[in-house]
């Protein structure tokens, strides 16, 4: 259930919307491989959207189609066993590793890989029940947006002129950015977001873009 960390994300977020309850075969699935403290807050607050749709938590199983799309023939597949277990709006991506955490987010709206080994120190002594409440109490929705061609956030305008997302969905470009598309807001849809995300893997190729320090195949 609920602690002092979520409950800072709430109070940043706001109370969940959408909400679907997670049955026992799916915490039974994870268990083991997601934090026990992230089963918890499926169990007290299930999968549902937060921000008016700006973030959301996930069914990893929905999202291994798209997990296999972006990563399936990279290396980060040899180093960790990663589970989508968020995304934004733009469909952006936070992958958990069960050696590494929350060490890898995808970006499929601009094809970019971020690692993170912030969180590495507490997986490598077994503490990633205390790397995920952490997680949370530190995530920015402001960090989740999306920028127009003119450097100006997406997200408020996008809700106003689409309205809010439901759990399939997501805000992409049609065409996409990759085949050319202008990035304004007149070109933003509604868009099934798996079928949408598996889509944008066959365009581009994933860049990696490691922080300073963040090798993870030193793991």
């Amino acid at each position: 259930m609920a602690d002092e960390y979520f409950d800072f994300f709430l109070n940043k977020f706001g109370p969940a919307f959408a909400r679907q309850w997670v049955p026992q075969s799916s915490i039974d699935r994870y268990r083991g491989n997601l934090p026990d403290q992230l089963l918890k807050y499926w169990e007290g607050y299930g999968w549902a959207g937060y921000a008016n749709g700006c973030f959301w938590l996930v069914n990893p199983q929905e999202y291994e189609p798209v997990l296999e799309a972006w990563i399936g023939d990279t290396p980060f597949m040899e180093l960790d066993a990663f589970h989508v277990f968020a995304r934004t709006a733009f469909g952006q991506l936070y992958l958990w590793g069960e050696k590494t955490g929350p060490s890898l987010t995808i970006s499929p709206l601009t094809a970019l890989a971020c690692t993170d080994k912030i969180y590495l120190a507490d997986m490598q002594i077994g503490e990633a029940d205390r790397a995920i409440r952490f997680w949370f109490a530190s995530i920015d929705s402001d960090l989740m947006d999306f920028s127009d061609q003119d450097k100006r956030p997406l997200f408020d305008r996008a809700l106003a002129r689409l309205g809010r997302l439901d759990s399939t969905e997501m805000y992409g470009y049609v065409p996409a950015l990759a085949l050319g598309c202008p990035n304004t807001i007149e070109k933003l849809q509604k868009i099934s977001i798996i079928e949408h995300l598996v889509f944008l893997a066959q365009l581009e190729p994933l860049q990696v873009i490691e922080f300073p320090d963040t090798d993870l195949s030193d793991i």
